[in-house]
């Protein structure tokens, strides 16, 4: 540089000199410098994970819960830092969790964890002290316990607190769901499913990250990372086995048939895609060739009929809720079934299917329905809800 201007009496390159040593003059900041750190040390983490090494995995820093995960077939582990607070020799990183489960997987499972570090003063290198579900994140089956697996011909059973006979009922009847949803669904998926299983209600709840409150009564729930039509990469079938426990042979059978058509039809199913069609569509599938008339299959909404209290209106979203009242909601999933069987029996099951993808073909709600409507079934809303109507009173009369 031509002409160097000096600044209260300390040249440019003087007062450069001066700050490198606190935060580095054009350089990275401490802050900058824990992050690649941490990332190295989180790097060789994942590495020993995949390696099945646990000895490697020690040298990084704790080793609880490394057992717990070993039986999982990974394709898949790495970790990003998204950010550091550092304390002197201890550190609080933000890190995302992403991983594959070999020959179900797609794309990856993203996952929120806080990991706590140390550094020895010495040496200069990180250590993990802890690795938990960061706040707003849900716990991995292995943060509950050891995870044990029983693989099925379409399935993958991850089971914490549950015998192997017991893993292995689950998937016999995950292994006679899948070929049932092929037979309706004529959409391009897996055909394969990730059951799990945890120890009790409140396992279910911890790995949804929600009060067990809310899903007490709920048998089963499908979670999945949203990627589009093209791209649906990981769902996982998560049982309460407080409430399926108290299900029939074939009430098991309908729960577990229903989350693996969430499974199938994920690619399909966007924001446009109104509950009381994709909760209908799973029930219809998996009621689908039971034998169960309607009125067995939807008591709630055939004791509403029965007393003049039909409804007026499909269900809406909100009727949907966890924390809806009971009766109310089983109401609402019996009369999104009843419309999609409607549909199979009136207009076939084949516009059925070709319904369902075409609302989900929409990026919004406001016209998804209508427009499918009218091109597939060749019906507008107010004839439709009125032909529902009527179903109803034929069907549960």
């Amino acid at each position: 540089m031509a002409g160097r201007r000096r600044v209260s009496g300390f040249s440019v390159v003087a007062l450069c000199l001066l700050l490198v040593a606190l935060v580095g003059c054009g350089g990275r900041t401490a802050t900058d410098r824990s992050s690649t750190d941490v990332q190295r040390v989180l790097d060789r983490r994942a590495a020993a994970v995949l390696a099945h090494d646990a000895a490697a995995y020690a040298r990084t820093g704790t080793a609880t819960g490394f057992g717990n995960l070993s039986a999982i077939p990974l394709a898949a582990w790495s970790y990003r830092v998204r950010g550091v607070e550092r304390s002197g020799d201890t550190a609080t990183a933000d890190v995302e969790l992403r991983y594959r489960v070999r020959g179900y997987d797609r794309g990856p499972v993203s996952a929120g964890r806080t990991v706590r570090l140390s550094r020895d003063g010495t040496a200069g290198t990180w250590t993990v002290d802890s690795d938990r579900p960061a706040k707003e994140s849900g716990q991995q089956p292995w943060d509950q316990g050891a995870v044990r697996v029983v693989r099925g011909t379409h399935s993958l059973v991850l089971g914490v607190g549950q015998s192997t006979t017991a893993l292995r009922r689950f998937a016999d009847l995950a292994d006679r769901a899948v070929p049932a949803v092929s037979d309706a669904w004529d959409g391009d998926w897996s055909r394969r499913v990730v059951v799990v299983v945890p120890r009790s209600l409140e396992g279910m709840a911890g790995l949804l990250g929600s009060p067990a409150s809310s899903y007490r009564g709920i048998a089963a729930v499908t979670t999945g990372e949203t990627g589009g039509r093209e791209h649906a990469p990981a769902d996982r079938i998560i049982v309460n086995p407080d409430a399926y426990g108290l299900l029939g042979s074939l009430g098991k059978q309908v729960v577990l048939t229903h989350e693996t058509t969430h499974v199938a039809t994920r690619a399909d199913t966007t924001s446009a895609t109104p509950l009381w069609l994709s909760e209908g569509y799973a029930d219809w599938v998996g009621y689908r060739g039971s034998g169960r008339t309607a009125a067995q299959a939807a008591p709630e909404l055939a004791g509403a009929v029965a007393e003049g209290r039909a409804p007026a209106r499909l269900p809406t979203d909100e009727d949907f809720g966890f924390t809806a009242d009971a009766e109310a909601l089983a109401r609402a999933y019996e009369g999104g079934w009843l419309a999609c069987r409607m549909i199979a029996e009136q207009w076939g099951e084949d516009r059925l299917d070709a319904f369902y993808r075409s609302v989900g073909t929409h990026d919004d709600r406001a016209g998804a329905v209508e427009a499918a409507l009218h091109e597939v079934l060749g019906t507008t809303p107010d004839d439709f809800t009125a032909r529902w109507r009527s179903y109803l009173r034929t069907r549960l009369g």
